[in-house]
């Protein structure tokens, strides 16, 4: 398997972009976060290891890396995008507590059987799904973090 820095080289190289050490600086840090990040945490993890770099280089150098299949972004719905490396990393979902903002990720293969089947369904050729669900975690259901439901189709499943 190619490293993520030959991906990206092998992509600029084939739509004829400039090679730049601070977009590979980037590329480099940002696999070296284990999880969730966001524009400005990145930015200030370059800052504190003395890499000068601007937030504008980190803003264009994103989508390149999504696009060149590295890196995907994450709606965590707080106003902002997330990103996650994904080269060389299996597919996972999201399971978000509303409560205390957790992030759990997770693999579930019925998923993956949902989407073969929605493909022979449908005729798709299906290039990959996002998946993210939302709740209260055991921690805030415990403490009672989180608002009472008033749509009787939010009722808890021991209330049945």
């Amino acid at each position: 398997m190619k490293s993520e820095l030959q991906v990206f080289q092998d992509y600029i190289r084939g739509r004829e972009l400039r090679r730049t050490p601070e977009r590979e600086r980037i590329l480099q840090e940002v696999f070296e976060i284990h999880g969730h990040f966001d524009v400005d945490g990145l930015y200030l993890q370059l800052r504190q290891k003395g890499v000068k770099v601007s937030k504008a280089s980190i803003y264009r150098a994103l989508p390149l890396f999504i696009d060149c299949g590295l890196v995907r972004e994450v709606d965590f719905s707080e106003g902002h995008w997330h990103y996650e490396h994904i080269y060389g990393h299996s597919h996972h979902n999201h399971l978000r507590c509303l409560g205390c903002g957790d992030i759990r990720e997770f693999e579930n293969p019925a998923l993956d059987h949902l989407e073969e089947q929605l493909a022979r369904e449908y005729g798709y050729h299906i290039k990959g799904h996002h998946l993210q669900v939302e709740g209260y975690c055991p921690g805030c259901r415990q403490a009672g973090a989180f608002p009472a439901e008033s749509n009787f189709l939010a009722k808890d499943s021991n209330d049945q």
